[in-house]
This record gives C-alpha cells, structure tokens and sequence, in this order.
C-alpha cells in the first residue's frame, strides 16, 4: 500500500522515507499475473531540486547498499528527460517533422519571445498595467510554465485569465490575445525544433501521460516511486504518481502541512495533498529538543498575527537608526561571538527576505577582513560582473567587423591589464605584465575607435613607446599578433558571406591563448565555464535558425546581439560556489529566506536581517503573475483583497514556523528605524522586534553614558 509520511520541518520525513526505500529493497519481487518481474528493482526517486537531490542520494546509496537500481531526478528534468527520450511520440501526436530538439536556456528563450513578439499589442497590455515590454514578455512566459505545470491547456487560458484578473478590468479579448501569443510562439518553436521549459512540460503531460504505450514503458522501467517534500512539486506530478498507485505499485511521499515554499512559482501543495486520500498515513512529530520552533514557533506565529501575550522566551534585538549602522553591528556581533568561542562560523546564518547586494558585499568585507570565511547561498552575479568576461567580451569586438559601437578605450585599457596579467586572482595589486597606467596610455594611442573595423594600432603609434618597457611592448605586439591571426581566419567573401569561424572557437582561443596559462581560481574558472556553455548554446540555436529560416542576420550582428545580451546582465554565474569540493564549509552563511528554506539548512544562530522590513508580507514569497488561477483545482473567483491579506498571513506562518524549526539557540532580530530609501521600517515583524530584548552595544553604551554626564537634568525612560 503506498505511503504519505506528514511531519512538520526536521520531524525526521526524509529518514523515514529512505526506511521504506531500504524496506522494499529487502522485498523479493512479486510476480503478477503474466508480468515478468525483474531480477533487479529499480526505484524511481525525486528531490525537489538539485541540491536536495545531490544530499539525498549518497544517504541512499549508503543505505540500500546496491540492492536495488535508483534512478533519481527531479520533477522538471524527469519531463525534460522523457520528452527528448520519448519525442518520436510527440512527434506523432504533433504532425511535425523529425528532427531532433533543442532546449532554449530562459534568456535565450526571452530573446526570441521578444523579437517574435515585436508587433504584440503592447499598449493594450499596458493599459491592463502599465510597465515594460521586456517585462511583459518575461510575465506571459511564466504563464506557459505555470499552466504546463498545472495542466492546463492554453485553449483554457483566456476564461482564467478573464475571471482571476477582473478586477485589473482583463476583458476577453486581452485574455484571448495573450493566450494567442502564446499559442503562436508554441507553434513557433515547436517548428524550430526548440523546447523551452514550459512547452516540454506541455507537451509531457499533454501527449506523453496519458498514452497507454508510455505508461506501459515507466510501469516496466521503474516498479516503484519515492518523491522527497511533495508540497513543494506542480500538480501534474500527481497525475504521474498516480499511475503506479493505479497499478497497485508501490509509491511514498514526503509532505510538510506546512510547508509550501515554491507556492506561487508553479507548485500546487493542495492538489497533491489529495495523495493521501489513497495512502497509509505516517505522522510525524518533533522532537522538542531538536529547535525553537519546537518549543515556541506557535506563540510566536500567534503573536505577530495580532495576539497579546508574554512569550516563554523572548528573542534578542539588535536595533539601529540607519542600515548601514545595522549592517556594522551585525557583523560585529558575528565577529565577537567567533572571537570570544560562543559560536563557529559554520553554526552562524544571516537570513533576510531580501538580501540585497550591499548588504551581502558589506557583510562579506567586514567578515573576511577579520579572517571569518563567509559563504553567500546562491549569490548569482552577472557574469558581466567579471573582468575575465568583460575583457573577452571587449575581444571579440575587435575580431568582428561592425561592433565599432560596442567599444570604448576605457574597455580597450581593462581588456589590455587582464589578458596580458601574470596573476589574474588578485588584478590589482600584482604585477602584471601590462599594467593600468601602462594599459590607459595604449588605450589612447594606439586605439583606433571606427563603427565598422575598430582596430588597435601598432605600438610606435605612442610617441614615446619605448617608455613601456620590454615586457608591456612584447605582451601588446603578441595580443596584436594573435588578433590579426583570427581575422585572417575569418575573412567574408562574396560566396560566404558569414564568417566562417564561431565565436566559440575564438572564445575558446582566447582562454587558451591568455588565461589558461595562469593559476586561475575556482570563481574564474566558474564565470568561464558559465560563459563558454552559454555561448555554445546560443550559437546552437543560431545555427538551428538558420537551417530552418531563409532570412537571418549576418553572423557579426548575432555576435552584437550576444555580448549585448551579457552586458544587460541577463546571464548570471555563482562566484561563492556551494561546496567546490563536495565538502560543506566552514563559514558563516548568508541567504535569503527562500534560498534557506530550499537548501534545508539548520543552525545554532539565526541573524535576522531587516527585521521589520514589509517584505516580510506574504512570508517573502515571490508569487509569479498568474500563479493563483493556475492551479488545478482552483475555484474560478478573483481573490478579494480579504482572500490576499489571508494568503499573506498564511506564507507568513509557514515562514516564520520553517525558519524557527531551523534554529537551535538563538535568533537575533536585526532591525534598522530606517530602510536603505530612508523610509521608516513598517512590516509585520515590527511586534516581535519591540517585545524583543535589546541588545546592549558596548559602544553604544559608553556613548550613552557620556551623554548622560554632559546632561545631568536628561532623565533616561
């Protein structure tokens, strides 16, 4: 019979889960009728996302011991895989001609969608609410996803679109015109042979699950199915679950009640819940001893909603005027603790709603200057962010012809210091072969700015180039030399009129000719691994459109178009890598609630940023546009303003019971009078903050007491 194990957070729902991994691998196969069972089960389990997978699995392994075969993955890339293993079947469904696919990166995707999108009815959609194109553009793509993941066909979009977004007055032909633009793009790229996310999980649930052959082929590839935190999974994962349960299978499900956290970004908790109806019941409890949330989440849940009582154990705030005075204490605060052995820096988390740049560049300065190691949780930057990328980005515009407008000098300089250093991790304060100043005076003689063939010059153009030294004229003449190289590889002719070697290979070049000679470090090597992979992807589908259209730019122009695209920054890279080598370390985290949350942390200290920030409404949940008449069973009403405080509220709850079940000491409750704007803190925390206990800054207090002896009448409340 199948299993539902229900538990609150850290109740032990992942241990329990395995347990019943473990205890049908033990189970000799059972024959059924005339089904041949095989020799060896195979286990089909999801994580909810690839970090979790990656924990999940080496637990597996070490407790089935090879007894069985498992096959994990998650929700997403099981409809990737099974679309691209199964296409000749869409295919079929589909009427189109073979031709094998091509997944489109998001950015990728945004680009297409706006250039195939170009004579949309924009000032329409703007009047429905009035911002960008480019936004627009990125708030109907979600909605592909968000129907495809609660199966529902775009046919049936116009009549939700009408009813959920009455009150903005979406009258039907504003529903039926974006639902027509998405069906125009589908078709599109369904033609192309690309698939972005949203139109592979479609044609998943669409054509693939409910064909008989296919059910057939997972009933015979996989004879059970375990699935990891369910509450967190679309609702067409429960029509995928439910063909083993209908077959008698075995399947066991995780769920947390009060989980939810991918809620408005395409996860359906309540249609999944209707598993249970179907299953063995396993509930799970706490262990008091394990967390706060344990012994106080409840009192402190029915607080911030508006009750009035003394809380069993108050929590400590640490409150400031100004940001920036909150930022220094906070982090002074880490560094005594660390400094004085009440905490390690692998027990100590800052968490914030929204963590934004400043305070994550301002924590990580302060704490590494005083030898504390700081791991940022997910701390995507542009990869336009790195030098490395910017320097390679400035080198193709030489090599092409017509980027002339995409450069400038000051480009040509920092492009001159990075290619030519000797010690790349640290630009500034090596010895570099070219350096800034050196870099600064060839960028203003010897470069020669032009819209169609920007060029550098010899270096004899600088008057007085033998001021340079030997090593900076050598490293310039051999940058010349591999430059005039490439370009001689890539001359147009009248019968070819593309240039005849990719961007790729030149990027690849480059690296190889410049950097890869040198000691580079994780990060670098991270940003250029993320920069080659985009750009051979791009190229991938440039090459793919231009098989299957008679009409496309010339190859220079597209390599405009990427490094703009870079620039934008669109593409991001991860410079604080999550476990480079397969080990956690030991540092101080910082993380935004959702990250926490889905990385399933745990720690001894808590540091909450912005404490009474507003953007802890909604439990700063991001809710995508759409996501609420995108799930299954959703009733067809428009959400009142009543409907929306309630759901608020209620992420609220959820956040705050996740958080204080992740905590196992003490949570510190970081609040600032003033925003970053200079606008006053008013947000649904602010209760907590003032029972809260303050604090006491050594500083602080002896300013206080001096204060007080140069006024002897002030009288202290």
């Amino acid at each position: 019979m199948p299993i539902w194990i229900s538990g609150p957070v850290r109740s032990g729902k992942t241990t329990a889960l395995i347990q019943h991994l473990v205890d049908w691998s033990n189970l000799s196969p059972v024959s059924k009728g005339e089904k041949i069972q095989p020799a060896v089960k195979t286990a089909l389990v999801f994580a909810v996302n690839a970090d979790n997978r990656q924990v999940l699995m080496p637990a597996i392994a070490q407790a089935t011991t090879g007894k069985i075969i498992v096959q994990s993955t998650t929700p997403l890339g099981f409809f990737e895989d099974e679309v691209m293993l199964f296409w000749p079947l869409a295919l079929k469904a589909l009427g189109l001609q073979a031709q094998f696919p091509l997944r489109l990166r998001p950015e990728t995707e945004q680009e297409l969608a706006a250039q195939f999108w170009q004579t949309a009815p924009w000032e329409d959609l703007q009047d429905l609410e009035n911002m960008s194109p480019d936004r627009w553009v990125r708030r109907i793509l979600d909605l592909l996803q968000l129907a495809a993941f609660g199966g529902i066909a775009l046919e049936d979009l116009p009549r939700r679109l009408e009813d959920g977004l009455g009150e903005l007055k979406c009258d039907r032909a504003i529903a039926e015109t974006i639902a027509q633009m998405l069906m125009n793009w589908r078709d599109w790229c369904l033609q192309q042979g690309l698939l972005t996310y949203g139109i592979l999980t479609a044609l998943y649930w669409r054509y693939l699950l409910p064909d008989p052959a296919y059910q057939g082929h997972l009933l015979q590839r996989y004879q059970g199915v375990f699935a990891d935190d369910v509450d967190s999974y679309p609702a067409i994962t429960r029509d995928l679950f439910e063909i083993w349960l209908n077959q008698g299978e075995l399947g066991v499900f995780s769920f947390n009640p009060d989980g939810a956290i991918r809620l408005g970004l395409g996860a359906d908790p309540a249609y999944l819940a209707g598993l249970q109806d179907v299953c063995q019941l396993q509930a799970l409890q706490q262990d008091f001893s394990l967390s706060l949330g344990a012994v106080m989440g409840q009192q402190v849940v029915a607080f911030v909603s508006g009750e009035t009582f003394e809380l069993p154990e108050p929590l400590t705030c640490l409150q400031t005027s100004s940001r920036a005075q909150l930022l220094r204490q906070t982090a002074d605060q880490i560094i005594e603790a660390i400094q004085s052995g009440q905490a390690q820096p692998e027990e100590i988390a800052v968490i914030g709603p929204g963590l934004d740049t400043i305070a994550r560049y301002t924590l990580i300065e302060i704490l590494t200057a005083q030898g504390i190691p700081v791991e940022s949780l997910k701390d995507q930057r542009p990869l336009n962010s790195s030098a490395i990328i910017r320097a390679l980005l400035t080198l193709l515009t030489l090599v092409y012809p017509g980027l002339g407008r995409l450069v400038d000098a000051e480009q040509i300089a920092e492009m001159l210091v990075v290619l030519t250093h000797q010690r790349l991790p640290s630009l500034v304060s090596a010895a570099g072969t070219i350096d800034p100043v050196r870099a600064g005076l060839l960028a203003d003689y010897c470069f020669q700015p032009h819209p169609e063939h920007p060029k550098l010059l010899p270096v004899e153009t600088f008057p007085r180039w033998d001021r340079l030294g030997h090593q900076a004229t050598t490293a310039y003449n051999n940058l010349l030399s591999w430059l005039d190289q490439q370009q001689k590889g890539s001359v147009q002719t009248a019968s070819q009129p593309y240039l005849t070697l990719n961007p790729v290979f030149i990027l690849d070049r480059a690296v190889q000719e410049f950097l890869a000679p040198h000691a580079l470090n994780y990060d670098q090597l991270s940003v250029l691994r993320e920069l080659m992979e985009t750009a051979q992807h791009y190229w991938q589908v440039d090459e793919r459109l231009r098989q299957t259209q008679t009409r496309h730019p010339p190859l220079p122009e597209t390599v405009g178009q990427f490094i703009q695209l870079l620039r934008q920054g669109t593409l991001t890279a991860n410079p604080f890598p999550v476990n480079p080598n397969g080990q956690p370390r030991r540092a101080v985290m910082l993380a935004t609630t959702f990250q926490y949350r889905m990385a399933r942390q745990v720690h001894r200290w808590h540091f909450w940023l912005d404490a009474g920030s507003a953007l802890w409404h909604g439990g700063g949940a991001v809710i995508l546009w759409g996501a609420p008449f995108c799930l299954r069973d959703w009733s067809g009403e428009p959400l009142t303003v009543e409907d929306e405080m309630n759901n608020d509220q209620a992420q609220l709850r959820r956040l705050l019971l996740d958080l204080l079940n992740r905590v196992t000491e003490k949570v510190f409750l970081c609040h600032s009078d003033l925003s970053v704007s200079g606008q006053e803190q008013v947000g649904p925390l602010l209760p907590l903050v003032d029972t809260s206990t303050p604090l006491v800054d050594n500083d602080s207090k002896a300013q206080s007491e001096q204060v007080d002896e140069a006024n002897p009448d002030f009288v202290k409340v």
